[in-house]
This record gives structure tokens, sequence and C-alpha cells, in this order.
């Protein structure tokens, strides 16, 4: 059963895989010692779980998840460090329509993740479980509690 799971969830993103710039968040550290890439891993497969228990639209909150830090620069020492966190889903949004053909709701799970600093929030379910397992992932990438990959 495990392997279904994690096949149906690859299935959701695969597209996003075959892209070399999704690959290299891997290379911009992020929470601690947890890379940008492992962080959105973390919180797309998370948010993709939890919504397909609950019915929700699990491959928008997988896309969404995957893209929602996909601002693609190492934010801890630059000058935009104290206002990352309200700038950084524009951009991430930004990159994603850039690269990928999004949905309306995929991008209103990137854009609305970082509520309430992006002052208004989302219209869709799935972006508050995606807001709210970025927070949770954030957490214990934090204190060092690690998600399973």
């Amino acid at each position: 059963m495990k392997d279904v799971i994690i096949d149906e969830y690859i299935d959701c993103i695969s597209d996003l895989l075959s892209e070399e710039i999704v690959w290299s968040m891997d290379d911009l550290p992020h929470h601690a010692d947890v890379s940008c890439l492992d962080h959105c891993f973390n919180v797309s497969f998370l948010s993709f779980s939890i919504c397909k228990r609950l019915g929700f639209d699990y491959r928008a909150a997988a896309r969404g998840g995957l893209l929602h830090d996909f601002f693609l620069y190492d934010w801890h020492g630059t000058k935009w460090r104290n206002v990352h966190g309200i700038k950084h889903p524009k951009l991430a949004l930004a990159n994603a329509r850039r690269y990928f053909e999004i949905s309306n709701k995929e991008a209103s799970i990137i854009k609305k993740h970082m509520w309430p600093l992006t002052i208004f929030p989302a219209l869709h379910k799935e972006a508050y479980v995606v807001m709210l397992v970025d927070k949770y992932c954030t957490i214990m990438e934090i204190l060092r509690l690690k998600t399973k990959k």
C-alpha cells in the first residue's frame, strides 16, 4: 500500500521533477541543515497525504507544496532577509509560472502559503493544509526533528 501512495504522489509531480531547476533547490540552504528541496518535498508529501485522506485536491497540494518555496536564492545572507517571508511567495509563484503550467489552485497555494504575512487569506482548503504543514515542517526542521523523506 505504501508503494502505491508513493507512486501516486510521484505521478502528481513527475513533470516538475523532470526539470533540473527544481533539483537545483537542493543546493540552497533553508531551515537549519535542511535544503530548500528537502523542505519542499517534506511539505509536498505530507500535504498530499493529508489532502488525499480528507478527500481534497491532493494533486494541487502536492504540486503547490513542492513549488511553494521555489524562489531560487539563498535568503540567509541577502539584504532581503528581513522581508523574505513577505516577498518570497510572489517570487516563487512567478518562477513556477515561468517554468511550468500550474493551475489557479496551485498558484493560490504558492502565493498564500505564508498567510497571515500575505495579508489576504487563501480561497482554497488545500492552501490552508499546505500553509499549516509548511509551518509544522519548518518547526520540526529548525528543532532538528526532521520529518521522514
